[in-house]
């Protein structure tokens, strides 16, 4: 007669596999060892995805989990984890979650006291960072700035004051505004460090004050053509006491470009008052 044990069902594990920023070479063979016994790969873009498994000379049955149907597909992999089927989930390069899809997955598994497995690697983030000759031992990572101008100005505004090194991700068709727009908001001769291309054939460094840099890019032909990681070195000291945002500034350029909800929701984030109270605020402003 079976044991009690022996009839435990036996559920699957979620790893969290990270894959190469873009040398192919920084695959662990942990990871590889990882994306061969799993049952299913779960990927931001299944194409992108099996590229790297064909690499490996692996072929898994694969489905794609991205911003857009996350939410949705949720249910549906916890349930074959549930039924006892290993995956994998990768995002297109780097560490899942960072800046990519994955959050509501993980976090609904371990609600379902499911088990995750983080399987550490490449991250352009703490890559970009361990090069910077930036101060490391705090920094803030705020992912990509807001697409329209308004926004990532008021953003970039809200952290000027901030004493610890930042960091942000941005897309090469928006490089050169947003090295523009540091230089205005945080100063031109604060300290400045763009990595791009991180781990390719043509990877580069940008260091200097951020007036140079600026400079640097817009004369350099190569700069619109690589993903960036863009770190800033922190204020020398917090504000002092008394100094606040202006309020109505950051929802004028935040509705300016945003609808109201969200101009509202962001405003709340950056500034730590009420979200409602912000909202009605900015009513009022686009009535003036």
């Amino acid at each position: 007669m079976a044991s009690d044990s022996s009839r435990v069902r036996q559920t699957g594990v979620l790893y969290i596999v990270a894959t190469p920023i873009g040398n192919l070479d920084d695959l662990s063979a942990r990871a590889i060892e990882t994306l061969k016994k799993v049952d299913v790969v779960a990927a931001e873009d299944t194409r992108h995805s099996r590229r790297l498994l064909q690499h490996l000379g692996l072929q898994k049955t694969m489905l794609a989990l991205h911003d857009h149907n996350e939410r949705e597909r949720t249910d549906s992999v916890l349930d074959l984890l549930e039924k006892g089927r290993s995956i994998a989930l990768v995002s297109d390069a780097g560490t899942p979650l960072i800046s990519d899809p994955g959050y509501v997955l993980v976090r609904e598994a371990r609600l379902r006291g499911l088990v995750v497995t983080p399987i550490p690697g490449a991250c352009a983030l703490i890559a970009a960072l361990s090069a910077a000759g930036l101060p490391t031992d705090r920094f803030r990572f705020e992912g990509f700035l807001p697409a329209k101008r308004g926004a990532r100005r008021a953003a970039l505004e809200a952290l000027k004051h901030e004493v610890a090194t930042l960091v942000f991700y941005e897309s090469p068709h928006r490089i050169l505004e947003t090295a523009a727009e540091i230089a205005a908001a945080f100063g031109a001769e604060r300290e400045v460090v763009f990595g791009r291309e991180l781990t390719k054939a043509f990877e580069t460094f940008y260091a200097g004050a951020a007036g140079e840099v600026s400079g640097q890019l817009t004369v350099d032909p190569f700069a619109v053509k690589g993903e960036f990681v863009v770190m800033v070195h922190g204020a020398t000291q917090a504000p002092e006491e008394g100094v606040n945002l202006d309020v109505d500034l950051l929802l004028r350029l935040l509705t300016a470009e945003l609808p109201v909800k969200k101009a509202a929701r962001m405003a709340a984030e950056l500034t730590g008052l009420s979200k409602n109270a912000l909202y009605q605020r900015a009513l009022e402003i686009k009535e003036v």
